[in-house]
């Protein structure tokens, strides 16, 4: 009995007043809701933010006739090799064609076909020029030898 009585004495002492206690709780969900607000725009402004950061990044695939790009070879393979590239040799862009079609060269095969222009990237490769002398490290001269 003696348990009791103080329990509902404390519980008497610390919630004196129901509608104080009520004001003070819609006061902590108002709080609440504008902190739930104040993230929800943070949240937006931080995604638009790092959505102009990767969009200006993005290289722009605007191709013009005569360009060389590489295709992506999307074919499945189960051992590809660790260190195989799927892009492949250089094409020429025979012409351009609406909703992201391009057709290309083969100067191999001297074939034409159309691909998506998203299986495409330019070719930035580089020529070595006519007077770099290639030679292979079996024919160096070696020391000794005149």
């Amino acid at each position: 009995m003696e348990i009791e009585h103080k329990a509902y004495w404390a519980v008497k002492r610390c919630n004196m007043d129901l509608t104080q206690a009520g004001v003070a709780r819609k006061l902590q969900l108002e709080e609440l809701e504008c902190l739930r607000n104040e993230v929800y725009e943070n949240a937006r402004i931080y995604k638009e933010k790092t959505k102009a950061f990767h969009d200006h990044h993005i290289r722009k695939k605007e191709f013009q006739e005569g360009d060389e790009v590489l295709l992506y070879n999307s074919r499945l393979r189960f051992m590809p090799g660790k260190l195989r590239s799927r892009w492949e040799r250089p094409f020429k862009v025979k012409e351009i064609k609406p909703y992201g079609v391009v057709e290309l060269f083969d100067p191999k095969s001297e074939a034409s076909f159309k691909v998506n222009r998203y299986r495409v990237k330019k070719y930035h490769g580089y020529k070595l020029p006519k007077e770099l002398e290639v030679f292979l490290l079996a024919d160096a001269p070696r020391e000794g030898e005149a």
